[in-house]
């Protein structure tokens, strides 16, 4: 019989964020723990003749600081969010690039329709003159441009993937980073996620899809999970990025870390294009298939980011789940969603919300779930409404669930590891 090595153990070195409760690190996490919200009424087109006017904006972002003038004017929104995430979290992981394997570093990205500004803007040329349709509309409407733009900026040449599962997106995008080091393809992955659902052709469709909350005064309380008076999500923008490191690989140079990444599960239901399963059968199998790849029992989870949109059907069948999967260790877990001050970030939104899980860990805080004043009827677990809690977290999860029935649990841990 062959020893085989044990699985190499994957940790967390970077962080970079560009969202609108904060344009670095120190300034999201502040807002995330004293539950500041970045919502506000839609600025960048005009929402008077519609429904839904509360969104989340990135704001006072200045691209130049990332990347230089012409690049600046061709890319899209969400390539150059990405781009300034990605390079911020290396250097906060003192990433020296140069001094790197080339061969054993990549990139992973997730997205829902990165490229769309470009889209929208080559059909609207195309609409008043075909032969003047500007051909960077092609590049940048490529979905998968994000994380070839990224490597370009960034001179790295091993890999550059793009994963495109809905809200799930970048929850996959880190699964996958951690798969190429734990499997010894990598030693470095930066991983992330980017989106800008902020047109007003999207937003006219997100309209229609009744999934927004129609709120119309103070933003900052509109989207409200797990409460009576829910009515749906506030939209945003931005991007997310983590750098993942092989254990060895971190401790040889000396980087700080924030968390390990032990595993991750994921799952369909094929059930139905928008709704969840009645039982979330979907969510279920990600959180059973997380916990049995990390081989840790329900109750040595402490802490677990829900998706938490605020949706009428989700956040019951998600409560459920979480019932059904924890049985009583479910009424000792603390719960948050942290949407309500990032506005949900789709494609971005896994990345950001596992950013909040290794935060959490790294400060021993679990953020809040703001607005949350009344709790509806099923959503009767402790979902740590207004106020921050200081805790000893040793485990926490990131859950997300995307339309098609797309689910991803990530599972992250204090770094060291302490004995139960």
């Amino acid at each position: 019989m062959v020893d085989r090595e044990p699985p190499r153990r994957v940790v967390v070195t970077g962080l970079g964020v560009i969202a609108p409760n904060g344009n670095d690190v120190a300034t999201f996490w502040e807002s995330i723990r004293e539950g500041r919200s970045g919502a506000g009424f839609i600025s960048q087109f005009d929402v008077s003749d519609m429904p839904n006017v509360i969104g989340a904006e990135v704001k006072n972002f200045d691209p130049g600081r990332y990347m230089d003038a012409k690049n600046v004017r061709r890319y899209d929104k969400t390539i150059k969010y990405a781009v300034a995430a990605a390079k911020m979290a290396a250097e906060d992981a003192n990433l020296k690039l140069d001094q790197v394997d080339p061969d054993r570093i990549g990139i992973a990205e997730g997205t829902t329709i990165s490229g769309m500004e470009s889209v929208v803007k080559s059909h609207l040329m195309y609409l008043k003159d075909p032969s003047a349709v500007n051909p960077l509309f092609v590049i940048n409407g490529y979905v998968g441009q994000g994380a070839s733009t990224v490597a370009l900026e960034m001179g790295l040449n091993a890999q550059a993937i793009t994963i495109c599962s809905g809200c799930a997106s970048s929850n996959d995008a880190l699964g996958y980073g951690f798969e190429r080091i734990q499997a010894d393809e990598s030693d470095v992955m930066i991983v992330g996620g980017t989106d800008a659902n902020l047109t007003r052709e999207l937003w006219a469709g997100w309209a229609s899809l009744r999934v927004m909350t129609r709120r119309r005064e103070d933003p900052a309380s509109a989207m409200r999970p797990f409460d009576r008076g829910r009515d749906g999500f506030v939209l945003g923008e931005g991007a997310a990025f983590l750098v993942l490191e092989e254990l060895s690989h971190a401790l040889a140079r000396g980087a700080r870390i924030y968390a390990e990444i032990l595993g991750q599960g994921r799952s369909v239901e094929a059930y139905h294009l928008v709704e969840p399963h009645p039982q979330g059968l979907g969510a279920r199998r990600a959180l059973e298939k997380a916990l049995r790849y990390t081989r840790l029992a329900p109750e040595d989870v402490d802490y677990i980011n829900a998706h938490g949109s605020a949706t009428k059907v989700h956040d019951q069948v998600e409560t459920m789940v979480l019932k059904t999967v924890f049985g009583e260790h479910a009424r000792r877990l603390a719960i948050s969603s942290t949407k309500p001050v990032t506005g949900h970030l789709m494609g971005a939104a896994g990345a950001a919300e596992a950013m909040v899980c290794v935060l959490s860990l790294y400060h021993q805080v679990i953020p809040p779930t703001i607005n949350l004043r009344e709790p509806a009827e099923g959503c009767d677990l402790d979902y740590v409404p207004l106020r921050p809690r200081p805790y000893p977290i040793r485990v926490a999860l990131n859950i997300n669930s995307a339309f098609g029935g797309k689910n991803s649990c990530l599972v992250m841990g204090r770094y060291p590891r302490e004995a139960r």
